[in-house]
């Protein structure tokens, strides 16, 4: 029995995929299968069976995979009291929302090229809710988005938060900055789409003060939904500090709202069972590279006319 054999069927069993566990192992599927065949063998009896077209836990495979677990835990712990010169190595894939790929991600790759220049970083841009997902099947390491998850199996540790204020064209909005009731009434509201962690929280917010909004579109896009708003299609909720240019600049105008937009907290979100020394070693170099309020230079937009 190795811990080789064990982390193969470990990551198996959690993520219920062969190849999913392959990947985050950086092995071939077949190495993989191979590795938890050896382990049954030294067992004399199976941990899957493989009698159906899915591979499913025997009642031997259930009672192994906490045992499992916590002897992985205790190699982690033992490499984690020697730091390795070299740093780390392999390959990390993660998550991160497209406010962040704006602004703190060119200075944490920076930070990571110099600390570990032996670990190859893989950035996924997408929604909060669809990195969550690929967390917890294991296909990325970890990721940072807007939290905390529904997702039990998912731990959120906060890094930022975020404040997001209600924005507008000049040619829309007018004199007006401060928006009521009625307003939401009036002025289409372009959101994210469903899947994203700033949605969530707005449709709390819009319920709690019982607002009927009329929403004209849904974008997955931050840059999308800036270039709309500045074309005064309608209003939505953006990054304040982020987009201070286009404010300076007099192509959006910062609307106040009563009660204000709630803050956003962005999190660091792993599985629960994660115990490996990579996603903590990078937790704190994100938690040190972490500022929404600036980064790539912002180019504001021209208003159309």
């Amino acid at each position: 029995m190795t811990l080789k054999q064990l982390e193969a069927f470990y990551w198996a069993a959690k993520l219920g995929s062969f190849a999913i566990a392959a990947d985050r192992l950086h092995v071939t599927q077949s190495s993989l299968s191979k590795r938890i065949a050896e382990l049954e063998t030294s067992l004399g009896a199976p941990l899957f069976d493989r009698s159906s077209q899915r591979a499913v836990l025997t009642d031997l495979g259930q009672r192994t995979v906490p045992l499992a677990h916590q002897m992985l835990s205790l190699s982690d712990s033992v490499k984690a009291l020697v730091t390795a010169p070299e740093g780390l190595h392999g390959v990390c894939k993660f998550g991160i929302s497209e406010l962040g790929s704006l602004t703190w991600l060119p200075r944490f790759v920076a930070t990571v090229r110099d600390t570990h220049p032996n670990l190859v970083l893989r950035p996924y841009v997408d929604l909060a809710r669809q990195l969550e997902r690929r967390v917890a099947r294991g296909e990325l390491d970890f990721a940072v988005s807007p939290g905390p998850s529904p997702d039990s199996d998912l731990q959120a540790e906060v890094m930022s938060k975020v404040r997001f204020s209600w924005m507008g064209s000049p040619a829309r909005m007018g004199k007006r900055r401060t928006l009521r009731a009625e307003d939401f009434e009036r002025h289409p509201v372009i959101t994210m789409t469903e899947d994203s962690g700033l949605t969530r929280a707005f449709d709390a917010w819009a319920a709690a003060q019982k607002l009927q909004v009329q929403r004209i579109l849904a974008c997955n896009s931050l840059m999308a939904i800036t270039g709309l708003t500045v074309a005064g299609i309608g209003i939505s909720f953006l990054p304040t500090d982020y987009m201070g240019a286009w404010v300076q600049q007099g192509s959006l105008v910062e609307l106040v709202s009563n009660p204000p937009l709630p803050t956003l907290n962005y999190c660091f979100l792993t599985r629960r069972d994660d115990t490996r020394g990579m996603p903590q070693t990078l937790r704190d170099l994100v938690r040190d590279a972490v500022d929404f309020s600036g980064g790539l230079p912002a180019r504001p937009l021209r208003q159309t006319t």
